[in-house]
């Protein structure tokens, strides 16, 4: 055979791998384990919303929260992490509006040297809540929306489970033409890096979370020292599952059907610096990693089409043959996302082209790094973050 042949060969034996022996990670089906409805009494949860210049979809989120029909305490708790915006007025103003669960803003001011502003912002917050001594805290983002029942339902299962920690992958926005090809694509891409069954699975070495919607039990969040123990962590939900299970607690992750965020990213620009900040993090900011992550990247995602082409061109049917193969599993895996994602499935053989995407965001990521202006967010840069801790 061929050197074209023998790199679509390789494409294919590594996608029967994925396919068979990686967690089952395209499917889509991990959602709320099994969950009964409890008598009373219910626990109490505080929520814990940490928010910096977020008065653009605060209006879609935080009534949300305060409509939340759940059965025991609860109370919400949003952190004004410096805004400039007026964040911190708007939530006072929306409370007053909508009435419904009581709500408490605050500001921590800001971080001390070593912490990340969002971490800093939880650590706020958290210590406000323990003084209800409430039984779970809820870690929510500051622009997830949360059907009416939503907390409800995800008490239900951490406590049907025995669960320490319940996170969900919210549905992402997507919408416009970018969001519709990058944003199922990132979902996936983060599935196959942390399948969620090997997730779930009690004892896995494999940990993450969703840092949008994380349940976490209050007890087990003290034995963690959350936040303290990832006080610096950019990459914080990976972070968060990782103190969790290794103080030896139970933890779940799954898609969410009644959680969902309503940033927009219209703009591939937009979408491009959500995964540039923290890409390089992940990686450890090792250049020797990065380096396995291109090339696997190219072999996994852009053989298989280039091979094709190639092949077609040449007259060599055992690469084309092997390359349509190749390519024709991965689109098959990725078909469940894009349903999830409820998006037409022509853009299904598109994913190479939404990994090459990927593979250069990844590399901008490690040049913003070196050019000391990594994992910036919202005016805040951090120049070197501690990364995620090791699956």
């Amino acid at each position: 055979m061929s050197v074209i042949a023998w790199i679509a060969t390789g494409s294919l034996a590594v996608w029967v791998g994925l396919l068979l022996g990686h967690g089952f990670f395209w499917r889509t089906d991990q959602r709320l384990p099994a969950r009964a409805e409890h008598s009373p009494p219910w626990p109490s949860v505080a929520v814990v919303v940490p928010a910096r210049d977020e008065a653009e979809v605060l209006p879609l989120s935080l009534p949300s929260l305060l409509a939340q029909d759940y059965p025991g305490r609860l109370e919400i708790f949003l952190v004004d992490d410096g805004s400039s915006d007026g964040t911190g007025e708007l939530a006072r103003e929306l409370s007053a509006r909508h009435g419904g669960q009581p709500l408490t803003v605050t500001s921590p001011g800001e971080p001390e040297p070593g912490w990340t502003g969002k971490l800093w912002a939880l650590r706020h917050g958290i210590a406000l809540a323990r003084a209800g001594d409430p039984a779970y805290l809820l870690l929510t983002d500051a622009d997830i929306a949360h059907r009416p029942d939503s907390l409800r339902e995800l008490v239900a299962a951490a406590r049907a489970n025995d669960l320490d920690m319940v996170s969900q992958m919210a549905r992402l926005r997507a919408e416009s033409f970018w969001e519709k090809l990058v944003v199922p694509a990132f979902v996936y891409f983060f599935s196959q890096l942390y399948p969620f069954r090997r997730v779930n699975r009690p004892g896995s070495r494999t940990t993450a979370a969703a840092g949008g919607c994380v349940l976490l039990r209050t007890e087990a969040a003290e034995r963690a020292r959350i936040p303290e123990s990832i006080h610096q962590a950019v990459i914080d939900d990976v972070s968060l599952a990782g103190a969790v299970r290794r103080s030896g607690g139970r933890i779940w992750l799954g898609l969410a059907d009644r959680v969902d965020s309503v940033r927009p990213y219209p703009a591939l620009g937009d979408l491009w610096r959500m995964v540039s900040r923290s890409a390089y993090a992940q990686l450890r900011h090792n250049p020797l990693v990065l380096l396995g992550t291109v090339a696997g990247l190219a072999l996994i995602y852009l053989a298989p089409p280039v091979t094709l082409i190639v092949g077609l061109c040449t007259g060599d049917a055992a690469s084309a043959g092997l390359g349509f193969a190749a390519w024709a599993l991965m689109t098959g895996t990725y078909v469940p996302m894009l349903r999830y994602y409820r998006q037409s499935l022509w853009t299904a053989p598109l994913l190479p082209f939404t990994a090459l995407l990927y593979l250069l965001m990844t590399v901008d990521s490690a040049v913003l790094h070196y050019r000391g202006r990594g994992a910036a967010w919202k005016g805040r840069t951090y120049a070197r973050p501690e990364p995620a801790p090791d699956r």
